[in-house]
């Protein structure tokens, strides 16, 4: 099993809705590597879902439902995928992004030197980290 962290702005899909809707297809990515990240989603892969922009926290856990498929908001014969995403949990208490820079556990995790990439890996051990911070 690999662990993943997708990013959303909350203003535009929530982790509430996320929940509402008890899951999407994670749509929309129009980035190369992170399309290839995508790519490696497996069924079962845990992810962590981060609020952006405004809130800049990770709030919960999905799982992946299913592996990538094509995008069907690109146009049809494109490289996009999209990959079905579920919820898992909430974190008890949302990790922001000033408490994953003050970790020193957490110095290589990828959101923190890609920052504008929206699909990343995560380590299992900064995965469980996390964990740990997010819990009561």
């Amino acid at each position: 099993m690999k662990h993943w962290l997708v990013k959303s702005e909350p203003e535009a899909y929530s982790w509430a809705t996320f929940v509402q809707e008890d899951g999407t297809p994670w749509t929309g990515v129009r980035n190369y590597q992170a399309r290839n990240n995508l790519n490696l989603m497996q069924p079962g892969d845990l992810v962590l879902y981060y609020h952006s922009v405004s809130e800049k926290a990770v709030v919960g856990i999905a799982e992946v439902a299913a592996p990538a498929h094509p995008d069907a908001t690109a146009e049809a014969g494109s490289p996009w995928v999209a990959v079905p995403l579920r919820p898992v949990q909430a974190l008890a208490r949302p990790v922001s992004l000033a408490q994953l820079k003050a970790n020193t556990r957490l110095a290589e995790l990828a959101l923190l030197r890609q920052s504008r990439l929206s699909v990343l890996p995560v380590r299992p051990e900064e995965f469980d980290a996390i964990l740990a911070m997010g819990a009561k």
